[in-house]
C-alpha cells in the first residue's frame, strides 16, 4: 500500500514537471514572424498593454483588474480558434490544448494567491498573458496561411 502511495506522488510530481517544463518550451519558442500584435488590434486585446503594464512598478499594479482583462482576451482569442474555417487550421492544437490547460491553472494559482503574495499573482499573470500571446500568434499564423 505504501509502495503504490509512493508510485504515485512520484508519478504526480513528474507530471507536474513535465507539464511545466513543456509550457515554458512552447512559451518560448518564437516564430519566423509575430502576428500577436496584428491580432491583437484587430480584435482589440488588451494583453500587449498588460504584460506592459505587469512589467512597470509591481507596487501600482491592480492586479484584479489586468486578471480580468486578460481573462477577456483569452475567453476572446480560444473563440476566434475553436470556430475558425478548417481551412485554416494548423496542427497546434496540442500545444494549444497544453496552453489552455495552463491558462486555467495559473487563473486558479492567481485566485490562491493574489491576496497573499502580490510577487506570485504577478507571476501568475505574466504567464497568462504570454499563453494569449502564443494564442494570438497561432491565430495570426492561421490567417496569413489563407492569403
Amino acid at each position: 500500500m505504501i509502495v503504490s502511495i509512493l508510485i504515485i506522488v512520484v508519478s504526480l510530481a513528474l507530471f507536474s514537471y513535465w507539464f511545466r517544463y513543456t509550457c515554458v518550451l512552447i512559451l518560448s519558442a518564437k516564430t519566423s514572424r509575430d502576428y500577436a500584435a496584428e491580432i491583437a488590434n484587430a480584435n482589440q486585446l488588451r494583453f500587449l498593454e498588460t504584460r506592459t503594464y505587469l512589467l512597470r512598478d509591481p507596487k501600482a499594479i491592480q492586479l484584479d483588474q489586468v486578471y480580468e482583462s486578460l481573462d477577456r482576451d483569452y475567453t476572446l482569442i480560444t473563440y476566434l480558434l475553436r470556430h475558425a474555417s478548417a481551412r485554416l487550421a494548423v496542427d497546434h492544437s496540442l500545444e494549444n490544448h497544453i496552453l489552455m490547460i495552463d491558462f486555467r491553472l495559473m487563473s486558479a494559482w492567481y485566485g490562491i494567491v493574489h491576496k497573499v503574495s502580490r510577487r506570485k499573482a504577478r507571476g501568475a499573470l505574466l504567464e497568462m498573458s504570454s499563453i494569449v500571446g502564443h494564442l494570438a500568434n497561432t491565430m495570426g499564423e492561421r490567417v496569413s496561411t489563407t492569403f
